[in-house]
């Protein structure tokens, strides 16, 4: 399957996935080999909410490619204060830019945009939609260090309004996994979610739990998430789970010794600090692999023969 954008990671067959995660491979070995790649190319950046790790390494990844980064930055200070649309916005920008990067509040944002524009447009999280690029560098991180095939993986935290969530479970059922989700009932997976995850895997390798402690020791993964104070509606709603499911030291005391703990960041509360420094951290590596990701990314977007193609995909 060929991919001009990446929208959701919904689009991606297992061929794609393994296409990107083996050029990730390539260059985390040998950057040099690509650090003049894409000289000349712009890479343009609207990010409508706030960022720092998909941001940075967004622009780090396009300048380790001989490329470099035009910002529109704040939306303060751009012409959306004065009521352009998004539209407009996208439209402007692609005639500086070889391609765009976007992250908007509204689910949808970049579905909408990706049909006004020529240049390949990477979605950099939408709303409480998907977030296609994490869950690439997720993906990375997990088979660096467990295999992406005859994996168990618990996914705890913020499922309702998690976009990372949607977009790594999505992904997880292109392979032979058990994906177990942790939460309290208010920020369960919303159901149209649950459904599709069903429909994609046969139902046989999702479950729900509002407790970690009875899944934790058959774990390969424990990805664990924010609560996303952000994204509640209602601030009564955000105090009556925050600090939840949190994991110290004395959580881990049951898990097994492999275990890969991940988090896209940024934490607040939800993983110890105790852990940072021990053999189930993972997630400063994971932040990591998103500059040989999106390096990845961008290279196959902006190829001559544009695309995200699978090899075992016609």
């Amino acid at each position: 399957m060929r991919h001009d954008h990446l929208i959701t990671s919904k689009q991606l067959s297992r061929g794609d996935i393994e296409t990107v995660l083996d050029r990730a491979a390539e260059i985390d070995a040998d950057p040099s080999a690509v650090a003049d790649r894409h000289a000349n190319t712009l890479l343009g950046l609207l990010f409508f909410e706030p960022s720092t790790r998909t941001k940075m390494s967004f622009e780090t990844a396009m300048k380790r490619l001989g490329g470099d980064v035009v910002d529109m930055g704040s939306v303060e200070s751009s012409s959306v204060k004065k009521g352009e649309t998004l539209a407009d916005t996208v439209r402007v920008i692609e005639g500086y830019t070889d391609a765009l990067v976007l992250r908007h509040p509204k689910q949808g944002a970049a579905t909408m945009a990706s049909e006004f524009v020529d240049v390949p447009l990477l979605n950099a999280g939408d709303g409480a939609g998907h977030h296609p690029t994490q869950t690439m560098l997720d993906l990375y991180t997990i088979r660096e260090n467990a295999g992406l095939d005859d994996l168990t993986i618990g996914i705890m935290g913020d499922l309702k309004y998690g976009r990372t969530v949607h977009s790594l479970a999505h992904a997880l059922t292109n392979f032979e996994t058990q994906q177990h989700f942790i939460s309290p009932e208010s920020l369960q997976l919303p159901r149209e979610v649950v459904y599709d995850l069903h429909q994609r895997q046969d139902g046989t390798g999702i479950k729900e739990h509002e407790s970690l402690e009875g899944v934790l020791p058959s774990l390969d993964v424990l990805y664990v998430t924010r609560i996303q104070r952000e994204r509640f509606p209602d601030e009564n709603e955000y105090q009556k789970v925050a600090g939840e499911y949190q994991i110290d030291a004395e959580t881990l005391e049951a898990a097994s010794d492999d275990l890969t703990v991940m988090h896209p960041l940024p934490r607040v509360d939800e993983i110890a600090p105790e852990i940072d420094d021990t053999d189930y951290a993972a997630y400063f590596d994971q932040a990591h692999n998103g500059v040989p990701v999106r390096m990845a990314l961008l290279d196959l977007l902006l190829s001559d023969d544009r695309g995200i193609r699978g090899e075992t995909d016609e």
